[in-house]
């Protein structure tokens, strides 16, 4: 296809695409869910993204929450102003100091949301942004905090390192559930931080929040891609990952939702302040990967397109070729109006 018509294509291909996902999940990660941020802000970019819901669990909320009511770019200079300074995750002059936490993080997220989220962006991201759910992860019967955070860790990490599924299954065997709250239904600011705050909530890096009076965890605990809250939704899934995971394209279909994953392991952990250039990078590969993952769109849409399927790994339940591999779920283009 020649560049003319790709480019008489556009507007009918930002139509099609803001009709193709219903449903959008943001997976968690900590700062890795920078890499969501340029992903979705490329991807915007180029064609407009209006889902009709967000589930949005742990950091995956608060990331949910920026691209909808503030600049990523501004969001990112506000981090490098704020940790210039910080030369260790761990406060260890803190030791002698009462009542003063050992590691700075709740302290630097929360303000961190405040100064992002508050003001004007709170009323915008309310009356604009489409319905966000928000997981938080509540304790198994019988589990004090201490108990609940140990082994909801130990799940967490046999989930990753030995099941190695999309979704974890083993906090949830454990007696962890979801309750999930709308960020619409937050009635302050204040209210909408502490709901972000607990959707993050992992000891030690962060205290045992409560919300209603009851404490709460992480919502990963129970699924860190929960597309199950908004199953009765109708229509098409996007979710978008924050770990590479090996043996997988980074564009695939599983039960006929579309995932999108980095498409290399991104230098950062979750909860290292320490290096606020890796954000950075963090964010530009996602818009790397965005402008990859428009470029495939693009191709596999335009008239006359027809790329060969070949085989993908994973489950093999996969529905057509892009990129030669898989394809997005097909939509009849709604033509302009005059």
């Amino acid at each position: 296809m020649q560049r003319a018509d790709r480019v008489h294509c556009r507007p009918m291909l930002r139509r099609v695409a803001s009709a193709m996902f219903d449903k959008v999940v943001f997976a968690g990660g900590g700062n890795r869910c920078w890499w969501q941020a340029g992903f979705w802000d490329a991807v915007s970019a180029r064609v407009e993204l209006h889902p009709r819901v967000i589930a949005a669990v742990s950091s995956g909320a608060a990331t949910a929450c920026l691209v909808h009511a503030n600049d990523s770019s501004r969001a990112l200079a506000w981090y490098q102003r704020e940790l210039a300074g910080l030369r260790s995750n761990v406060r260890w002059t803190n030791l002698v100091r009462r009542g003063e936490p050992l590691l700075p993080h709740a302290a630097i997220y929360r303000k961190a949301l405040r100064a992002l989220l508050g003001g004007e962006r709170f009323r915008q991201l309310l009356w604009s942004a489409p319905e966000i759910r928000v997981p938080i992860s509540r304790l198994p019967p019988g589990y004090g905090p201490l108990r609940a955070t140990v082994t909801g860790l130990l799940a967490h990490a046999l989930d990753r390192y030995v099941d190695r599924g999309l979704h974890p299954t083993r906090g949830r065997r454990l007696g962890f559930t979801h309750e999930v709250i709308r960020v619409q239904d937050c009635r302050s600011e204040r209210e909408l931080v502490d709901l972000l705050v607990a959707a993050s909530c992992m000891p030690p890096f962060t205290p045992m929040a409560t919300i209603a009076g009851l404490p709460c965890l992480d919502g990963g605990l129970v699924d860190t891609a929960p597309v199950d809250i908004v199953a009765d939704v109708p229509g098409s899934t996007l979710v978008l990952l924050t770990r590479h995971r090996r043996g997988l394209t980074p564009v695939f279909v599983r039960e006929g939702r579309v995932y999108v994953q980095p498409s290399r392991p991104i230098g950062v952990a979750r909860w290292d302040y320490t290096a606020p250039s890796r954000l950075r990078a963090a964010y530009d590969l996602g818009a790397a990967d965005a402008a990859a993952f428009v470029a495939l769109f693009i191709h596999d849409r335009m008239p006359g397109s027809s790329p060969a399927p070949v085989a993908v790994p994973g489950d093999g339940r996969v529905e057509g070729p892009i990129d030669g591999r898989v394809s997005l779920p097909r939509v009849t283009p709604v033509p302009l109006a005059p």
